[in-house]
């Protein structure tokens, strides 16, 4: 089901004005899982850190053992024409991806001789300001490197994801946030997540068993620059229950400000509207 509206889908060096059909039902992508995709956002006119993006969809493809067909380069040129179908004041969810099609003799190898690739673009509106979500508790745990592909971003990972999120809207809150294998806070079940205390940026530290986002980097990129604190470091659910502000990092919307985690709640504080503000700053100036 497409999540936006004037879907256009770039296959077969191809664009096409709908929401096409790319893979078939013996394609290895289809049965055992083999896919990968990325997200990036066109706003404003500008489409901010897509190279990144499409970059990481090669990275993303290569750790899942398929072989990325298409140059980051090439990428970001059959974005910017799919991009030039839309009004100049669209809002545009972009997504390259990748599949296996062929297996080896057990099928579960995929094979390096032929890649499917697509690009869907969907138009999404950005979610307002002040839109903001709720966390809560969850007993379903990030994946370590050893029993699964958490260096790509993988559709194989999301089912996990949403084990989560149906766990904590059970309970009437609208996002999880998860921990790793060993119980420190890792990322919400959908982006990355950053605390305020005492006028410092705190987020957990990479280990390996969440992607760290480009999003995030590049708010981290923005608060320094501006001379704010930020430390990357291993936090609990304690520090959450502790903090003065929370917000969540993803692509898709940017910031989303938190208002409350269990029984804690939160105000849509100053560093906040500060980090979207300096998004959105940077981001025209691209």
């Amino acid at each position: 089901m497409a999540v936006g509206t004037n879907i256009r889908t770039y296959f077969n060096d191809t664009w096409h004005d709908s929401d096409v059909a790319i893979m078939q039902a013996a394609d290895h992508g289809s049965w055992l899982g083999t896919t990968v995709f990325d997200g990036a956002r066109y706003f404003d006119g500008r489409a901010p850190d897509l190279w990144a993006h499409c970059a990481r969809v090669n990275r993303s493809a290569a750790a899942l053992m398929i072989t990325p067909t298409v140059s980051t380069d090439d990428m970001v040129a059959r974005v910017h024409e799919g991009l030039a179908l839309y009004p100049a004041d669209a809002t545009v969810y972009i997504r390259p991806m990748y599949w296996a099609i062929h297996g080896d003799a057990t099928g579960i190898v995929p094979l390096p001789e032929q890649t499917g690739f697509a690009i869907c673009l969907e138009e999404i509106p950005m979610a307002a300001p002040t839109a903001s979500t709720s966390l809560g508790r969850t007993r379903f745990r990030r994946p370590v490197l050893e029993d699964n592909v958490v260096n790509a971003k993988a559709g194989c990972l999301y089912p996990n994801n949403a084990r989560m999120l149906t766990e904590v809207r059970q309970r009437g809150f609208g996002n999880a946030l998860a921990t790793d294998a060993m119980g420190n806070v890792a990322e919400s079940a959908t982006a990355n997540v950053f605390m305020v205390r005492d006028s410092t940026v705190f987020t957990p530290i990479p280990n390996g068993t969440f992607l760290a986002g480009i999003t995030r980097a590049r708010h981290i990129t923005n608060m320094r620059a501006d001379g704010i604190e930020v430390v990357e470091t291993v936090l609990g659910f304690e520090d959450f229950e502790a903090a003065d502000e929370v917000f969540l990092s993803g692509n898709m919307m940017k910031v989303t400000p938190v208002t409350g985690f269990e029984d804690t709640s939160y105000q849509i504080g100053p560093m906040t509207r500060r980090v979207r503000e300096m998004y959105w700053d940077w981001a025209a100036s691209t």
